[in-house]
């Protein structure tokens, strides 16, 4: 039976990478990449086969628990390895493995061409070639290892490995010192967040003295939590804002583009930041404990959403412009969850996985051909140079702004029905937020690849990527349009599918005419967002120059990014820097080095005095004896007086 292999699902990805640290200098780049490719469409076989088995069980049977090992018992305390299959979970595999696939053949492709300045060494190096693949199915084993956890300590490590992953892949044009930082950063700021994680795993264990999902969420121990619901909710929120990028831990995501793009398409749609949104939905038992908890998810959600589109609106990196969309559909998502329509945001992280995975691919397919350029004003006519990049950007582009009948339009508008339901207000900042999502979705289609070429050289240069690259852009581009079909209100399958995970907990929004009328809505603002963009971008771009003007300082505050990171260097980085140098320099040279120097010099002049006693001359020892010997004398005289 298929439930007894599910090990083979993590086994898969650990013989590849295994296989290519071995012989993956000798055998070369081609069999290289294959070998790590081969091994995630391993595991997408492993995760379709379990797929069909829950799919024949009758729904109250689709949870299954597998033990591969006992790990840790220490008294009442026990944490085993094991698997827990059920809709949820293998669902999410499949997304990871599905997508992940294609990204890895799409690299085969990718990484044998420099695309920016300095790496054209770094591609003939086979042992980093070798490296890359290695991390990219590292990434793809802690991903698997999250998402099929059966406790919270097993779901901590894979957390863990992701963020250890995306450090080695961001940085790993680590002889930049922009890459580099740029993987430090990711690092450190998402320990902030991992802070959350571990204090309410610690909180949850207090309370119910129990860490594996099935027991914990069993009605009667789930109640248990009560009295810490909140406490744990909200801590749970800050390790997810920080995985996720949302308010106020995003700003590691927009400079993760210095990692190689296929990276990018990794993190952004099919692994890390989707980690959080897959923890507060495996959660969903202690989120539905705690109102005040989920309004603060689906805040954060709605605010992050919009502050990031804002500047999506205004960034000229085709990659950066890509970033600040992720965190803003991120923003939906989260949205989605903290309404309670937890089917909802986990369509969208699905159909999400197909459109943005295509658009950072897409992005790739350009630098390729562009030689690593990504300023959007230094292209324009590319779609007669690359008409198979173009056409699937564009689909891309369309399912992303929620263009109707394409997947984004659908998923996209159930978390707005939610948002309406719990909130107008958020509806409110999530139908504004779908208008510039348009824009600038469009913005990033008519710019690079409508009008003339802006650089005839870099014009000249275009070319249309192998197929090894575009295939994997063809796949997506038909996920881009037709995933979302699975998630139709009134015959949602996805909803049925997911249905026994979030049993009691789950908010279905009310499909009647309000829902048909919010729909059409959503249809006429992002229809009207890609007309604005054409507009603006196409027809007359003094319109945008106009808006600028009239907007002012607004502009130059969305233009530089808010300052956020300046504000963070300025308030938190800075004063720990100088916090660092004073404890170096200061407390410990002059203090603690300071004090045990101290007390080495006391200990020096007090022997170099005693020192001078020891002349080695018989006299003088001699004259110190008698010279004893009287003032013994003397003391005893007194004493007896």
């Amino acid at each position: 039976m298929i439930v007894d292999h599910a090990w083979l699902l993590l086994a898969f990805p650990v013989l590849g990478l295994v296989l290519n640290l071995a012989f993956g200098r000798r055998w070369g780049k081609n069999v290289t990449g294959i070998v790590a490719s081969a091994a995630v469409l391993g595991s997408f076989f492993v995760a379709l086969g379990l797929f069909l088995h829950l799919n024949g069980l009758p729904e109250e049977e689709r949870t299954i628990e597998q033990v591969l090992w006992p790990w840790i018992t220490i008294d009442q305390f026990r944490v085993d390895i094991g698997l827990l299959i059920d809709p949820l979970s293998v669902f999410m595999a499949l997304v990871v493995t599905g997508v992940g696939f294609l990204i890895h053949v799409y690299s085969i492709g990718y990484m044998w061409a420099p695309h920016e300045e300095g790496e054209e060494e770094a591609m003939g190096d086979i042992p980093r070639f070798v490296r890359y693949f290695v991390y990219l199915n590292f990434f793809v084993l802690m991903m698997l290892t999250l998402v099929m956890a059966n406790d919270f300590v097993q779901m901590f490590i894979g957390w863990e490995g992701v963020g250890l992953a995306s450090y080695l892949l961001i940085g790993f044009w680590f002889f930049k010192p922009s890459a580099a930082d740029a993987g430090k950063k990711a690092f450190l700021v998402n320990r902030v967040g991992d802070v959350g994680f571990i204090l309410a795993m610690l909180w949850i264990f207090r309370l119910s003295g129990r860490l594996n999902f099935i027991d914990l969420f069993h009605p009667e121990n789930v109640q248990a939590l009560q009295i810490g619901a909140t406490t744990i909710g909200l801590l749970l929120l800050l390790a997810a804002t920080g995985k996720s990028a949302q308010i106020p831990l995003y700003v590691w995501l927009p400079d993760a583009m210095e990692g190689p793009t296929p990276v990018s398409a990794l993190i952004h749609a099919a692994t890390m930041v989707t980690a959080g949104v897959y923890m507060i939905a495996r959660n969903a038992p202690i989120f539905a404990l705690t109102p005040t908890a989920m309004t603060w998810v689906a805040t954060i959600g709605a605010l992050t959403a919009f502050f990031a589109a804002t500047i999506a609106l205004t960034q000229t990196d085709l990659k950066r412009i890509l970033a600040y969309s992720t965190v803003s559909q991120l923003g939906y998502m989260f949205l989605g969850v903290g309404t309670g329509a937890f089917v909802a945001g986990i369509f969208h992280l699905y159909t999400h996985a197909f459109f943005k995975a295509l658009l950072f691919l897409g992005a790739g397919s350009v630098m390729h051909a562009l030689h690593g350029e990504l300023d959007i004003r230094k292209m324009g006519g590319l779609k007669e140079k690359m008409p198979i990049t173009y056409r699937t950007f564009l689909i891309g582009a369309a399912a992303l702004a929620g263009v109707p009948l394409l997947s984004g339009f659908f998923s996209k508008d159930e978390i707005l029905l939610a948002a309406w339901e719990k909130a107008p207000v958020l509806w409110g900042i999530g139908i504004v937020t779908a208008f510039m999502t348009a824009v600038y979705s469009f913005r990033a289609v008519f710019v690079p690849f409508w009008g003339e070429p802006r650089n005839r050289k870099l014009f000249d240069h275009a070319h249309e990527s192998p197929r090894v690259m575009t295939v994997p852009l063809v796949v997506l581009a038909v996920g881009a349009a037709l995933a979302g079909y699975i998630g139709l209100p009134k015959m949602s399958w996805l909803g049925e599918w997911l249905a026994p995970v979030f049993h009691g907990v789950m908010h279905e929004p009310e499909v009647g005419v309000a829902a048909w009328a919010l729909m059409g809505v959503s249809a006429v603002v992002a229809l009207a967002g890609v007309y604005f963009a054409y507009h603006a971008f196409v027809v007359n771009p003094d319109v945008v120059l106009s808006i600028r003007r009239t907007l002012g300082p607004i502009d130059t505050l969305v233009q530089n990014k808010y300052y956020v990171d300046e504000f963070y260097m300025t308030v938190v980085v800075n004063p720990l820097k100088a916090m660092a140098d004073w404890l170096a320099y200061v407390f410990d040279q002059q203090g603690i080095d300071g004090l045990v120097n101290g007390v080495a010099r006391a200990t020096g002049w007090l022997g170099g005095q005693v020192r001078r006693v020891q002349t080695g001359r018989v006299g003088t020892y001699a004259f110190t004896l008698f010279v004893g010997v009287v003032l013994l004398v003397m003391y005893f005289i007194v004493l007896a007086v």
